[in-house]
């Protein structure tokens, strides 16, 4: 469910409401009275909660959910198991999104004070001119929050941490010692839309980001909470500047990512593992421990314990510099034989 120091829950809401906002059709007559309290994801759901399922290799999944109800296509609805209702739609994506921004909305900074009354600052945090700190954050001793620096409602910050100024922190858990440089952005909403009725909508990111102890977040760097599960930087893990970590990704203990390093969402990377500048990891991808990704790599697929990655996409680096070297010889052999214009 969503961490409500973060999101406010605004249900329940009967199934009849839901049917009425998205468009679906309720499969089971009376069910609409039945009452859900969050959206969820199959694997996650309760009985209070209302889930979706687009994706038929998640059919196992769905019939073990412990939902009330899923929002499913027509095509699917036989799929859903007995005692969770069916909702068809045609999009039960959007459905889904729809139903997540009616019934849960992220906190906002409440009352008039910069930093509230009801956040905890412990003895010897300094404070710097300009900050805002929202209710029910704290902020531990020893910590420095610099100039002109957002901490959102709830957020937690462990001891003697170092938050620069200009930084924005929303839905997040930092542990001690953790850096974070001028500019960088941690917690805000990952990138998740899909097709609504009338355009493109947003797809709620209900999670958190949490970064462990001595994790560094370089300047300007981005780093989005889940969507559905917490986006999480593993303890003395290194952020250079301008890296960009999405949504849900899992990033081990003593990671190093260069500067414009791109990490597309539901990654898992493993301890120890390493990325030059400009490199790039598509979503879903797994990165064994003491991976080594050089710079301007593009990883498309899972990458083994220790192995040493180039290229675009990226192959073994012996691989890579092997078909280089060939691509260079014959294009100086094809040069060399070709008349004089």
């Amino acid at each position: 469910m969503p961490d409500p120091r973060f999101f406010e829950d605004l249900g329940p809401v009967s199934l009849t409401e839901l049917a009425a906002l998205t468009g679906a059709a309720l499969s089971a007559p009376g069910a609409g009275s039945v009452q859900v309290a969050r959206v969820a994801i199959l694997a996650r759901a309760t009985s209070d909660s209302i889930t979706y399922f687009s994706d038929r290799k998640l059919a196992a999944e769905l019939a073990e959910t412990r939902a009330a109800a899923c929002f499913v296509s027509e095509r699917d609805a036989g799929l859903v198991p007995q005692g969770c209702v069916a909702l068809v739609t045609r999009q039960p994506t959007a459905a889904y999104a729809m139903s997540g921004q009616r019934l849960h909305r992220p906190r906002l900074h409440a009352g008039h004070a910069a930093v509230s009354r009801e956040a905890t600052v412990e003895t010897g945090a300094v404070i710097s001119p300009g900050v805002a700190v929202g209710q029910g954050a704290q902020i531990g001793r020893g910590t420095v929050i610099g100039p002109n620096t957002v901490i959102g409602p709830g957020v937690t910050i462990g001891r003697d941490c170092v938050i620069g100024p200009n930084v924005s922190i929303h839905c997040a858990l930092l542990g001690d010692r953790v850096k974070i440089l001028a500019g960088a952005v941690v917690g805000e909403a990952g990138f998740g839309a899909t097709a609504g009725p009338t355009g493109v909508i947003d797809i709620p990111q209900l999670g958190r980001v949490i970064l462990q102890d001595g994790v560094t977040v370089g300047a300007n760097s981005c780093i989005d909470r889940g969507a559905y599960e917490d986006t999480v930087l593993g303890e003395n893990t290194k952020i250079d500047n301008l890296v960009q970590i999405a949504h849900n990704v899992r990033v081990g203990r003593n990671c190093v990512m260069a500067a414009h390093t791109g990490i597309s969402g539901s990654v898992t990377i493993g301890d120890g593992s390493a990325f030059g500048g400009r490199a790039g990891v598509a979503d879903h991808v797994i990165i064994g421990e003491g991976a080594q990704i050089g710079a301007g790599a593009g990883v498309f697929r899972d990458v083994p314990p220790k192995a040493v990655m180039g290229g675009f996409p990226s192959l073994p680096m012996r691989q890579w510099l092997r078909e280089v070297a060939w691509l260079s010889k014959s294009a100086a052999v094809r040069r060399r034989e070709e008349p004089d214009q």
